[in-house]
């Protein structure tokens, strides 16, 4: 089916569990097309900002913001995916960036992640209260502060070879039921990392925003 949304610019994509003006703020000077996951048409009504378009199974936005945005809205109506996934296989754009998907409830935390697995996208970085995360690329080279916190979280089996980290990562056979790599943090300031399977999360302050993206922009896709 053909795509819902179509850019050539970055999206902002909102969602229901909630954020703060200036998370996206942030996300809008880096990605200026603004849409919206079912739920979060309503926090964008509550701070002023219409997006181009809502997309999901409709059952969390308000009936009457529904009906206001009329042919803005595209349901969805299926139960066996979550709103994160409809859009991200509706939205066809150069790179996502995901506002609202963090920090509310732990299982609509764990089910944001996961659609980044199983989407496969490694060009989707979600914007959390404190920190991003995204699904690692095959190689990623970029630079942040020494003593940077860096979190690798496997949703996987899979391995990888690191350079700038204070514990490498070169020879661990990472699991979620075994080994994981949270709080290791940077011994340099340049970062390079490669993995052998679109398995890993990377976490990162919310800080490293930007330069996250640019790296990934730069970086290949799965």
């Amino acid at each position: 089916m053909p795509p819902i949304f179509q850019t050539q610019s970055g999206v902002t994509l909102v969602g229901g569990a909630g954020f703060d003006a200036a998370a996206l703020g942030e996300a809008l000077a880096l990605a200026p097309d603004l849409v919206a996951a079912d739920g979060g048409a309503n926090h964008l009504d509550d701070m002023g900002h219409t997006p181009r378009a809502v997309i999901g199974d409709l059952d969390s936005i308000r009936p009457e913001l529904r009906d206001r945005l009329g042919a803005r809205v595209h349901h969805i109506p299926e139960q066996d995916s979550t709103d994160l996934d409809k859009c991200l296989r509706s939205i066809d754009a150069p790179f996502l960036l995901g506002v609202g998907f963090l920090g509310a409830r732990l299982d609509h935390t764990f089910a944001a992640m996961a659609s980044l697995v199983q989407h496969g996208r490694a060009r989707v970085l979600l914007v959390g209260p404190q920190d991003i995360c995204l699904l690692l690329p095959p190689r990623l080279e970029m630079r942040l502060p020494q003593d940077a916190p860096v979190s690798l979280v496997p949703m996987g089996p899979v391995t990888g070879q690191s350079r700038g980290l204070h514990w490498p990562i070169d020879g661990i056979d990472f699991a979620p039921d075994g080994r994981i790599g949270t709080s290791n943090r940077m011994a340099g300031d340049r970062l390079e990392l490669t993995v052998s399977a679109p398995k890993m999360l990377l976490m990162l302050e919310r800080r490293a925003l930007g330069a996250t993206l640019d790296a990934v922009i730069s970086a290949p896709d799965w």
